[in-house]
């Protein structure tokens, strides 16, 4: 008799053994995020502790939810959670769109060369680091010497500092991010439409439809399930602004506008040694995201019936 045979066909053994191979390509991926995701976690508790260095994690004493009642009256909290949502929001409203929009629009183009080429430049972008787009925004846009600038005052307008203004900042930051994104997140959705019947296509055209209703009735409710997804998982990260970008256009004189939770732990854990206080404003952070995350996911299923669980 079969080894398997003898095991109970419902048990999480029989499985186990049945797809072995997959259990063990996944494996990997399993030990990455245990040991670079939950492993770290043990260190939160330092945020209910005044950690000292010398005593290390667990030597170092309790004092409670100091630390987040200290930042929750602290003079840049509310400007900190203003800043991190206005910014967030407004890249989620700019940029979610976006490549929905030229994911359809490119679906349309039947010159196969001309779509390879469009499809090169917008997904270019994606590639080039952090630190090279904030150097190219920062020579774009000086007031002395940039291109942008320069053009502005060839129309009779005057020049502007855009990187010392905090009204500019945000806009700066979203729409750089939605150019240099966009076409690299469209690939998802150009995926999608492939699974499209053509059937349904030449049913509608029989029946008189144009290429817009086409595009109304056929290919968006296809890919309107893979977008809310995406619209759920962008929703639950809201408070999280990339820290990386804010940092290298941040200066003293956008601060009133640049400064976010991921900058304001930078500046009071790295360079102010705070670390209990940082890692309290960081695990506060995470758990509105989390929440955020929990409710969008439950509103989602009670609405389209789509949901990441």
């Amino acid at each position: 008799m079969d080894k398997n045979s003898k095991i109970s066909r419902d048990s999480l053994l029989y499985d186990l053994i049945k797809n072995k191979t997959l259990y063990i390509m996944i494996l990997p991926v399993t030990l990455y995020f245990i040991i670079f995701s939950y492993w770290p976690m043990y260190g939160v508790q330092i945020a209910f502790k005044n950690f000292n260095a010398a005593k290390g994690i667990m030597g170092s004493p309790w004092v409670g939810f100091y630390h987040f009642e200290r930042f929750f009256h602290s003079y840049h909290f509310v400007n900190l959670i203003r800043n991190t949502i206005t910014l967030s929001v407004y890249q989620l409203i700019a940029s979610f769109p976006a490549p929905i929009i030229l994911a359809l629009l490119l679906n349309e183009v039947t010159n196969s060369k001309f779509k390879r080429v469009v499809q090169t430049v917008t997904y270019a972008p994606h590639f080039l680091s952090t630190v090279v787009i904030a150097g190219m925004l920062t020579t774009f846009l000086s007031p002395r010497t940039g291109i942008v600038n320069h053009l502005i005052e060839a129309l009779g307008g005057e020049r502007i500092y855009f990187m010392g203004e905090p009204f500019w900042f945000k806009h700066v930051y979203v729409w750089s991010g939605v150019w240099q994104h966009t076409g690299w997140n469209a690939i998802i959705y150009l995926a999608t439409l492939t699974s499209v019947d053509q059937q349904l296509h030449e049913a509608a055209i029989i029946d008189g439809a144009n290429k817009i209703q086409r595009i109304w009735y056929i290919n968006i409710p296809t890919i309107m399930p893979t977008a809310i997804i995406l619209l759920i998982l962008n929703l639950g990260q809201v408070m999280n602004v990339g820290f990386e970008k804010v940092f290298l256009l941040q200066n003293d004189l956008n601060m009133k506008s640049s400064d976010v939770i991921s900058t304001y732990v930078y500046r009071m854990g790295l360079l102010g040694a705070q670390y209990s206080f940082s890692a309290a404003v960081g695990l506060f952070n995470s758990v509105i995201n989390f929440i955020l995350i929990i409710i969008v996911n439950y509103i989602s299923r009670k609405v389209s019936e789509v949901s990441l669980w």
